[in-house]
């Protein structure tokens, strides 16, 4: 049935590409317009729908960059405001969106911005003081208007963009050549055992559309310890999963290799935002004799806003953590970070 629905749905997916496939020729013919910047511009982004790791990756650079004055610029999806808006201690993931808000509490000396227009958010920060030397765009592959001195890609290695077809067929945002824009490639999400002999072969099919010389590489998941943000200092064995991630599998795999009792797994769709009545019904779940002594764990992104001033009152008093992730180079890390710093370097000379 659903083979079915996706070839009936194949003519739209060529319409959808092609308006695309025109839109980036405009663009790359210079019939429309991209705005450069002197500074480094460093974009990161996916040709996919959905969660392929780019959070993790914009904080590895934040972690990277961090000897620099570094401004992260995103459109803050789904949050109440519009227009231009930095970050400052007003802000909320529902003022700029859970991704800009998790930067700003996590990297203090980062300014954090959103503006549904790149170029005019850029422009912005460069007004405000002091004036930032690097710039990271949060999902930014499609916004063509900025020009970007740095193009970073992250394809997820459990569904590569090569594999798939554009939307509604698939999830792709444009066709699968949309990644010769890309400096650079990262495939997401890589199992730590992933054979060189593999990446080789990820690597073939990837160049199918790339350019030959552009660099790929492969990361993974670093889970930390837990951190607590409930009433409880250690977290059971036996846990209530809970998230509003676009790909939770990753997560799920790990917590079971590493021995935990999912009693059940709360999922609601990426970037929700979850009421007081949500939280009442977590709060009688955990009552429930079969759950009773578990512990409730989310990701730092929930995290970010399961702790708001509203919700607060009701999640400081449950058992509730969250499991910081990082990005962990399977190798050729060295080659990564230079590639970058240099890259920063060489547009601030």
């Amino acid at each position: 049935m659903v083979k079915k629905l996706k070839q009936l749905l194949l003519p739209f997916s060529f319409l959808y590409g092609r308006i695309m496939a025109v839109r980036n020729s405009l663009y790359d013919q210079q019939v429309l317009h991209a705005q450069e910047f002197e500074l480094p511009v460093i974009a990161v982004g996916n040709l996919t729908v959905g969660g392929t790791g780019k959070t993790p990756h914009v904080e590895y650079l934040l972690r990277l960059l961090r000897s620099y004055r570094v401004a992260t610029l995103s459109r803050g999806y789904k949050r109440s405001t519009k227009g231009f808006v930095l970050a400052d201690g007003q802000a909320s993931a529902a003022t700029i969106g859970d991704e800009p808000f998790q930067y700003y509490q996590d990297f203090k000396r980062v300014t954090v911005a959103v503006c549904e227009d790149r170029v005019v958010g850029i422009k912005q920060l460069l007004e405000q003081g002091p004036k930032p030397e690097v710039i990271l765009l949060d999902d930014a592959m499609q916004h063509r208007p900025v020009k970007p001195s740095l193009n970073l890609l992250i394809t997820d290695f459990t569904r590569p963009f090569y594999h798939d077809y554009v939307m509604p067929t698939g999830l792709l945002r444009e066709p699968r050549i949309g990644a010769k824009r890309a400096d650079a490639v990262l495939v997401s999400k890589c199992p730590a055992h992933l054979s060189l002999e593999a990446q080789e072969q990820i690597r073939l099919l990837i160049r199918k559309y790339t350019h030959e010389q552009t660099p790929i590489f492969f990361t993974g998941y670093r889970y930390g310890e837990a951190i607590s943000i409930g009433n409880s200092t250690a977290l059971k064995k036996e846990i209530i999963l809970l998230t509003g991630i676009a790909n939770a599998a990753p997560l799920v795999a790990f917590l079971k290799d590493q021995g935990y009792t999912i009693r059940q797994h709360l999922a609601f769709p990426d970037h929700h935002h979850y009421t007081r009545q949500e939280v009442e019904r977590m709060q009688e779940i955990l009552q429930q004799p079969i759950n009773r002594g578990s512990s409730l764990l989310t990701t730092r992104k929930d995290a970010v806003k399961l702790t708001s001033p509203e919700l607060s009152v009701l999640t400081k008093a449950m058992p509730l953590f969250y499991l910081p992730i990082e990005v962990e180079f399977l190798n050729e890390k060295e080659a990564f970070d230079k590639l970058v710093v240099q890259h920063v370097q060489s547009r601030l000379k």
